[in-house]
């Protein structure tokens, strides 16, 4: 019988006590006896956002099919027990065995987003894991960083002992095979280091060091060990029928922030969008074949009891057998009383047949993310959709019967003008007015409602934006308040509902993606101060970081404010994507003169992702 690691007077305390017991449905359980290395998997946020990601499930379900390992779950303790854990000295814990992860071969921690890095030092502390990397013994876990964030490590180098670059199906097999050699032969932490980094795909910050520049800017950046790489080479996964994908995912107790079967179809992008660091970094476009697919689909809605399944990708309408899947779902899917949820679709290529697949099950808001307002921005930014394609797939969607849609934009983007601002206000109004122009009255569903999103534009490496100024916190709330007064000015206004994203949080957010390795200090202070859980708007407390860099006589905006040379060589440069720096150069300069290039079924525009040997860009039609 498992014993808790919390007591029922603590589990009384805190709220949700569901968290902290593990023993859900689908979670794997493990003799010891059976098990030579142990892997803690850690999402560095609370329970209910860790469950609803994809990646770890994949892994979780991955490490637990090989012999001798047991892969168990950690998720940052809420801040009431949090407060509780250090009043009592309780060490953090997995949910599976209710171990100290302390016990374990391995911490992973999931870096998913920045505002959560003051939570992977909360994990750590937790843990009694001293948090720097040099200080950890032969009696601490390996402690490893994966995921987007990984991409620019720098800024919390010290706190890793390795970072995984790329997908994670690939190499960790080879890693864990030489720790187990390296833990037999009794070799040092640092023997076993040194030979992990030689691994490809593995960074090991120890074994690297920065030069500087009198203006603050990177001079140099080389390993300091031999036989140690100089570039870093990202890992993926070019068989993806086979790849490894749960067919038991782990149910919570409670509801998760994505409360459904998640099945991915594809894996990366063939758009380009100059923003976004996703649609680079998962270069080239791999799809599932759908045969396998649909055998997926029926195993997960069997074992897991969810009522809704979600297609999961970057760009689901670029799926080619999206239609063929569709009319298998809609086959299934009805008699066992399970939705359909379709994110990710382009509006362009969003039809009036596909919409009537899955409207009969579930008919609620449609999203759809045309970035900009103005034609000259969707340009600049790659976005490839006219106000046509824009206006048509919304026609499209009101005869479908939906009167409900959302609209997301991002504000601050490299070139933007007031004007541009103002056409959000003006695409808002077109879209409101192309309902009741297009659908009779007896027809309608009740009024139209638009609700308009704007984030706040965040340049992140690896994206042809890298070297782009991102506009200052006042900045940013001006944009916001020049599109809410002009949405106040058009005739449906009361249709129209806008909000947008914390300026404060986002320029944050920029410091911690283009930050270097001094950034370091910056975490480690504000987090001394009590900052945990920033990524939560009731939790963020920007003072404690604007003190943080008064003292450490940081400028917040070197890092934000600053357009960077295409010279200048980038703390995350030491990184090989796949996709080539002169592919973003290109990109950069064709944003400047608002170019756009073609998707990558159209014309292949050379990115260097064919390096890698597959995907897309081995398309016999390419």
């Amino acid at each position: 019988m498992r014993k808790l690691a919390l007591s029922e007077e603590i589990l009384m305390q805190v709220e949700k006590p569901e968290r902290y017991i593990g023993g859900e449905w689908n979670a794997v359980m493990k003799d010891k006896k059976d098990v030579d290395l142990r892997f803690a998997f850690c999402f560095p946020d609370v329970y209910e956002v860790g469950m609803s990601h994809l990646g770890i499930q994949i892994l979780y379900d991955m490490f637990n099919k090989m012999d001798g390992v047991w892969c168990e779950r950690v998720y940052s303790p809420w801040v009431d027990l949090d407060r509780i854990m250090r009043e009592k000295n309780i060490p953090l814990f997995t949910l599976e065995s209710q171990d100290p992860v302390k016990d374990f071969d391995f911490l992973g921690i999931t870096l998913q987003y920045e505002m959560c890095y003051t939570n992977v030092l909360q994990v750590l502390e937790l843990s009694h894991i001293p948090l720097h990397s040099e200080d950890r013994t032969e009696e601490d876990p390996i402690v490893i960083g994966g995921g987007p964030c990984s991409y620019n490590p720098e800024p919390i180098y010290r706190f890793f002992d390795i970072f995984y670059i790329g997908e994670g199906e690939v190499c960790y097999s080879r890693l864990f095979d030489v720790y187990r050699e390296f833990k037999k032969a009794g070799k040092s932490r640092r023997e076993f280091l040194k030979e992990a980094a030689k691994i490809p795909g593995l960074y090991v910050p120890m074994f690297y060091e920065p030069s500087y520049n009198e203006d603050g800017t990177l001079a140099d950046f080389k390993p300091t060990e031999d036989g140690v790489p100089e570039k870093i080479e990202r890992q993926i996964v070019l068989d993806f029928e086979h790849a490894p994908y749960p067919t038991k995912p782990v149910v919570p107790y409670i509801q998760a922030v994505q409360d459904r079967v998640v099945l991915e179809i594809q894996r990366g992008c063939i758009r380009g969008c100059r923003f976004c660091q996703a649609g680079m970094v998962y270069r080239p476009l791999r799809e599932k074949p759908v045969e396998h697919v649909k055998s997926l689909a029926q195993g997960l809605i069997s074992c897991t009891g969810y009522d809704e399944i979600s297609l999961s990708s970057l760009s689901s309408s670029d799926y080619e057998e999206l239609p063929k899947l569709l009319d298998y779902l809609m086959q299934i899917c009805p008699d066992q009383g399970v939705n359909i949820s379709l994110p990710s679709l382009r509006i362009d290529s969003f039809s009036l047949d596909v919409m009537s697949k899955v409207q009969d099950i579930k008919k609620s808001s449609l999203t759809f993310a045309p970035e900009a307002g103005s034609q000259r921005m969707r340009d600049v930014i790659n976005k490839g959709l006219t106000e046509e394609d824009i206006l048509n797939g919304a026609i499209e969607a009101f005869k479908g019967g939906w009167n409900k849609v959302k609209l997301y934009f991002m504000l601050g983007l490299p070139f933007e003008t007031e004007e541009d601002a103002k056409e959000i206000a003006y695409l808002c109004e077109k879209v409101a007015m192309a309902y009741y122009d297009n659908v009779p009255k007896e027809k309608r569903n009740g009024k139209v409602s638009v609700t308009a999103s704007s984030s706040f534009f965040v340049p992140k490496p690896f994206t042809p934006f890298q070297w782009a100024s991102m506009a200052k916190e006042d900045e940013f709330r001006e944009k916001a308040h020049i599109v809410k007064d002009t949405i106040c000015q058009q005739l449906n206004q009361k249709s129209i509902h806008y909000k947008y994203h914390d300026p404060d949080e986002s320029v944050l957010e920029g410091v911690l993606a283009r930050g270097d390795r001094k950034v370091a200090d910056l975490i480690e202070l504000v987090y001394k101060k009590g900052a945990i859980y920033d990524a939560w708007s009731e939790q963020f407390d920007r003072q404690k970081w604007l003190d943080s860099f008064e003292e450490l006589g940081m400028d917040p905006y070197f890092y934000t404010n600053r357009e960077r040379s295409t010279d200048e060589l980038l703390p995350w440069d030491f990184i090989d994507i796949g996709v080539t720096k002169e592919f973003m150069i290109r990109e950069w300069e064709r944003a400047k003169k608002g170019i756009v290039t073609p998707n990558c079924r159209q014309q292949c525009s050379g990115c260097g992702a064919r390096k890698f040997g597959g995907g897309i860009c081995y398309e016999s039609k390419n």
